[in-house]
């Protein structure tokens, strides 16, 4: 493992949707012994199908700029060009990118996730309000506009390197390969309560009855095993 390689797309639709394509790939790299950060590509890609009003609310790509844009299957080997098999890819909230491609057997990490247990008490643990709680040292041309692909990774790509300074890469695998662990729960007759404080028979509720998310009935089972 000598590179992570971090990446993100911008879609025109979420994997809920159905048909959701990829418009633009977005990926740059951090050497995983120097922690330097470089060597940023970016490319739209053409959809089969319309770009929805509502995803180009979000990213402000529109059909005009992608008409003429290589189809996505065929900007795969540029895209992970110089990563090897045993390297590591870093995405923000990683089952989303992992919808799209599992990444050919190399590993994930899911800075959202590993962020939810390095910095439980953080106001947001979203990519931008991260990137503004913990002051990152970004360059503003490079990480704006933000929600699209190539300023997305490069913002991801700092993050990545402070998590580094908490978590080895081989600890940030593991866990991403949970669900993320929440701390405060926001629904309920209980928002607000931390999953360690909540009543017992209500994280069992959770646990076993509610169809709830899988992060929050993942928390539920944790807080509960820690305290009973």
């Amino acid at each position: 493992m000598k590179i992570a390689r971090v990446i993100d797309y911008e879609t025109t639709g979420t994997p809920e949707d159905a048909g959701a394509e990829i418009i633009e790939f977005g990926r740059i790299d951090v050497d995983l012994v120097t922690r330097e950060i470089g060597n940023g590509w970016r490319s739209f890609a053409r959809p089969r199908g319309p770009i929805p009003a509502v995803t180009k609310a979000v990213h402000h790509i529109t059909e005009d700029e992608v008409v003429n844009a290589p189809d996505a299957r065929e900007l795969w080997d540029a895209f992970y060009d110089g990563c090897a098999e045993t390297d590591v890819l870093v995405a923000h909230n990683a089952k989303f990118e992992m919808h799209f491609h599992a990444g050919d057997g190399r590993p994930w990490i899911d800075t959202y996730k590993v962020a939810r247990v390095v910095w439980p008490d953080a106001p947001t643990h979203s990519n931008q309000g991260l990137r503004y709680w913990l002051d990152l040292a970004v360059d503003p041309a490079e990480a704006t506009p933000p929600h699209r692909a190539l300023p997305d990774a490069y913002v991801t790509a700092h993050l990545f390197v402070r998590l580094l300074a908490e978590k080895t890469p081989d600890e940030m695998i593991l866990i991403s390969k949970y669900p993320a662990l929440l701390k405060v729960m926001n629904f309920g007759k209980h928002r607000g309560t931390t999953f360690e404080a909540a009543p017992i028979d209500y994280l069992e509720w959770i646990r076993d009855k509610s169809e709830m998310d899988e992060d929050t009935k993942f928390s539920a089972r944790y807080w509960l095993k820690k305290r009973t």
